[in-house]
């Protein structure tokens, strides 16, 4: 009866397998670099021309807009739409980001960022509950670099390196974290979309910190 129960539950949610969950994740993510990498090889140049002021607002603008309608959706294709909201305003800040930055630099910081985003969601499987617990820290740590960097911005400090490798460090929690919150939702493939949301923000954000740490150096 109760097997009877898990079975129909499955059929009435959608809900994946573990493994069909996990490679949705995995695929959206690569979806979200590919056209990250489209945009920077393709774009820069054009992206540069822009006003700068005009693309921060835009980037805030669309990308909270899009993060809100992901997290506000039940639907698999819209929730997609929010994704990519966050997707392309990313790219348009990385474009311009990574002209500043010699190719063997950037492709040194890639891999570092591929082989500890692995190694971060090897082990958020492996100890789920103990990167769970550490959610509050993290977001107390993640609120206090970015109140340190407004402030750090209005007086025109300019950070050591120290700083970059301190903040790459609460996102490499931050993917262990988002990845074992993945893991507890229903694996639904809307469930799969709004996590890749936050896993995309920490990997791109650790890419660029680990970047301007090794630049700094």
């Amino acid at each position: 009866m109760y097997d009877l129960e898990v079975k129909m539950r499955g059929r009435q949610t959608n809900e994946l397998s573990i493994r069909a969950y996990n490679i949705a994740i995995g695929l959206i993510l690569l979806w979200g670099f590919i056209i990250n990498i489209i945009m920077c090889v393709c774009c820069t140049e054009i992206f540069m021309q822009w006003n700068p002021v005009a693309i921060i607002i835009g980037y805030f603008v669309i990308a909270i807009a899009g993060i809100f309608l992901s997290e506000c959706s039940s639907n698999a294709f819209v929730s997609f739409i929010g994704y990519n909201m966050v997707v392309v305003p990313v790219g348009v800040i990385l474009s311009i980001f990574l002209a500043d930055y010699d190719q063997i630099s950037v492709m040194n910081a890639l891999a570092t960022t591929v082989a500890i985003t692995l190694l971060m969601i090897l082990l958020g499987s492996i100890f789920p509950q103990i990167f769970l617990s550490m959610g509050r820290v993290l977001f107390v740590c993640l609120t206090g670099v970015v109140i340190c960097e407004i402030i750090f911005l209005l007086i025109g400090f300019s950070t050591p390196s120290i700083w970059d490798w301190i903040v790459a460090l609460i996102f490499c929690g931050y993917i262990g974290y988002d990845w074992a919150e993945a893991q507890t939702k229903l694996r639904t493939l809307d469930n799969a979309v709004d996590s890749v949301v936050a896993l995309y923000l920490d990997i791109v954000n650790l890419f660029m910190r680990l970047l301007s740490a090794s630049d700094d150096d």
